[in-house]
């Protein structure tokens, strides 16, 4: 653990292992909507394991503070980031959860009658249909601008801590 945490930064591991109760959660919310005529458990059951993990990783975040590292650059290092590399970070982070919004909506939508009346030729689902489909371009375009600009301000910043 000390060897990712020298790597990535405590903000990194932290990003990284939240993936841990993250998941667990998305698939608690995915499928509740899913299962409320049949009463199944899995909903439940999905919701205790993310929470259970997000307990954890609580005790990790609290752990992650006493680990030193040494002093070097880092991408996802919010203590070392410009303010412009901030920005863009927090840009892409917005962009991707949007897209992730269009994801989750998506799996969980009856796409049927939409394809039915766009079958039919019938002008307002198309237009519905061009605008689901421009937003998610808009949100993937919008996460490969931000991460290139985000990218763009970490290496500016690393050149200025070679030159000392």
């Amino acid at each position: 653990m000390n060897r990712l945490i020298d790597r990535w930064g405590r903000a990194g591991v932290a990003a990284v292992t939240s993936l841990m109760w993250a998941l667990p959660m998305s698939a608690w919310a995915g499928s509740s909507d899913l299962t409320p005529i049949d009463r199944t458990a899995y909903p439940r059951i999905a919701l205790a394991i993310g929470v259970v993990m997000f307990v954890v990783w609580l005790v990790l975040l609290a752990l992650l503070r006493r680990v030193s590292v040494s002093p070097r650059q880092r991408r996802f290092d919010i203590a070392q980031m410009s303010r412009i590399e901030k920005r863009w970070t927090l840009v892409t982070f917005i962009f991707v959860l949007g897209a992730i919004a269009w994801l989750n909506a998506a799996a969980t939508v009856d796409w049927g009658p939409l394809i039915s009346a766009v079958s039919a030729r019938k002008i307002g689902p198309i237009l519905l249909a061009l605008v689901l489909a421009g937003f998610l371009v808009a949100m993937i375009a919008g996460v490969a601008i931000s991460w290139r600009k985000a990218g763009a301000g970490y290496h500016m910043r690393r050149e200025e801590f070679a030159r000392g």
